[in-house]
């Protein structure tokens, strides 16, 4: 990668308007390197998130709390868990004194998953700043926000 505007042959109106695309092209130009790691494992981005996400949790937690703890977040997350669960990678309960809530955990199968997933590479990307520059970079993210 280099200069955007080399990159999508575009000129911009000026340097705010730049930056707001280049944060939305690097963030596709990202997902899409996370794409392509995540494939040989049959799963996507959002379902190695949830994942991740119940293995942090070590213990059974609600779609709720899931979703609201989503990088990404989706709509269709529900149906992202569905999927993880025909998988065997999760497994989902209903709570017994509410049975609207649906408590989530991850199972053996997935841990063992996420232990053959090689994030190391996608992670290598970040090498290209000093730590220094990611601070800065994370208060002007947070900035924004």
């Amino acid at each position: 990668m280099g200069d955007l505007a080399k990159e999508i042959n575009s000129t911009f109106p000026n340097q705010k308007v730049k930056a707001l695309l280049n944060i939305k092209y690097t963030a596709s130009w990202l997902d899409q390197i996370a794409t392509e790691l995540l494939k040989p494992h049959n799963i996507s981005e959002q379902q190695y998130n949830i994942l991740r996400i119940l293995r942090g949790a070590s213990k059974e937690i609600t779609v709720t709390e899931v979703k609201e703890r989503m990088i990404q977040k989706s709509p269709n997350s529900t149906r992202l868990m569905d999927k993880l669960c025909d998988k065997k990678l999760i497994d989902r309960s209903r709570c017994e004194s509410d049975r609207r809530v649906v408590f989530v955990k991850i199972t053996k199968k997935g841990l063992d998953l996420l232990e053959r997933i090689n994030m190391a590479d996608f992670h290598s990307y970040m090498d290209r700043l000093t730590d220094e520059e990611a601070e800065l970079l994370n208060k002007l993210l947070d900035r924004l926000r």
